[in-house]
């Protein structure tokens, strides 16, 4: 791979900094967000998502010369540029490209002849060259695969996990030409260890991503129902599946909350385009369904419960503990906790949560809810435990039972002794 390449990182989330840092051992590497905040906080060698090794972040700037700015003109001598921003979804389920788009427009102004654009951010099939690509012409005024190209290799990244990082996961590349896919592949080749896979266009590339998140959804969704049907019949999930997990073939995923910024929102992008193509896609929308319904499920069987025990609901006092989309992570995108906090609200129910991983300020500012600096372990009518945090196993559970507090739990981390239910 020509070692000469400057490159520019457009976001520097979850995905988009370990990206920069790897990059940044072997090429010129300029990492760009439009938040300021990000540009000062990653200059004083700082990460609020903890994705990055503080040590290997103050390495790529002092021995690697890493930049970070968010000024375009800084950028503007970079030829490959690496897009990995957000793609959520609105509040209708409906792809939200507007992150996406405005990045795309962004680049157009400072677009030039030769010149690589690689989309990381997780879309639909088709969504590169239907989407972002004419907004790329547009605004450069320059044509695709005459001056400037295109690639889209799917970005892997697992929050708060410390074992399959970006170096160490297979990575799915594609061009939008047969020698762009090569040198595509080749750059990515040369800073991910695990290897790659060069899929034979974009769309396929595209594809696998949005497939391999669904497959997941769907999986969990059907674990989830089993929850729902073990419940009625008062089995404990777990128990069932130990058993079934004795057998060679048996997938044994876990029943759960599902969130986060792919699983929980990728299977609605493939929707998205399936439905656009006139064909409605039933088994991966009836797993969305499951799954988006499982927090209120929690919180009506928590109500339930207390119902059960003759405790006064309204006023009754709730502790959830975690409030990101997984554990010992802060990452709160998408987080189905929220699903729990609002029933239970509904209910003219006191909560209170508390998480020690994410950001207060954020959760406040995106949710209008405070978070706990710590908790009084002996004071709630009933306690769920929503996210299975490290920190969460050193409680004392057994002290606020015998003060009459009914505990759920939704991960089986708690000893089972312990807990009235559980998923």
């Amino acid at each position: 791979m020509d070692k000469t390449k400057k490159i520019a990182i457009i976001g520097l989330g979850y995905v988009g900094l370990p990206l920069a840092i790897e990059f940044a051992k072997q090429y010129s590497v300029i990492g760009f967000d439009i938040n300021e905040n990000r540009i000062k906080e990653l200059g004083s060698v700082n990460d609020h998502t903890k994705e990055a090794d503080l040590s290997e972040l103050k390495k790529a700037i002092t021995e690697y010369g890493i930049k970070f700015t968010a000024q375009l003109p800084d950028i503007s001598d970079c030829n490959v540029y690496i897009v990995t921003v957000p793609t959520p979804i609105d509040h209708l389920k409906q792809p939200d490209l507007t992150p996406l788009l405005s990045a795309s427009k962004m680049l157009g102004i400072v677009l030039k002849k030769g010149d690589v654009v690689i989309y990381e951010s997780t879309v639909y099939p088709g969504c590169t060259e239907e989407d972002c690509v004419p907004v790329l012409e547009k605004i450069s005024g320059l044509t695709y695969n005459v001056d400037f190209f295109c690639g889209y290799s799917p970005e892997r990244i697992n929050p708060g996990d410390k074992v399959n990082t970006l170096t160490k996961i297979k990575k799915v590349t594609s061009g939008s030409t047969p020698e762009v896919a090569v040198e595509i592949d080749a750059l990515y080749a040369s800073i991910i260890t695990a290897g790659t896979h060069l899929a034979p266009s974009i769309k396929v590339a595209e594809a696998s991503k949005a497939i391999e998140n669904a497959q997941r959804d769907v999986n969990i969704s059907f674990v989830n129902e089993l929850a729902l049907i073990f419940d009625r019949m008062e089995i404990d999930t777990s128990d069932v599946l130990a058993a079934a997990a004795t057998k060679w073939n048996f997938l044994n995923y876990k029943p759960g909350l599902v969130g986060g910024h792919c699983i929980g929102v990728d299977p609605y992008y493939l929707a998205h385009k399936s439905e656009s193509l006139g064909y409605k896609p039933e088994v991966i929308l009836s797993g969305r369904r499951v799954n988006d319904n499982m927090g209120m499920f929690v919180a009506n069987k928590v109500i339930k419960m207390m119902v059960t025990r003759d405790k006064v609901i309204k006023n009754a006092r709730v502790l959830i503990l975690g409030f990101a989309f997984k554990e010992n992570c802060p990452d709160i995108r998408n987080t189905r906790v929220i699903d729990i906090y609002k029933e239970l609200k509904s209910f003219s129910v006191e909560v209170d949560v508390y998480d020690p991983w994410a950001d207060k300020e954020t959760v406040a500012a995106e949710y209008d809810i405070q978070l706990l600096d710590k908790i009084s372990e002996n004071t709630y009518d009933a306690l769920i435990l929503a996210v299975a945090h490290k920190q969460f196993l050193e409680l004392d559970y057994a002290a606020m039972k015998e003060n009459g507090c009914i505990i759920f739990d939704t991960k089986a981390l708690i000893n089972r002794e312990l807990v009235d239910s559980r998923l």
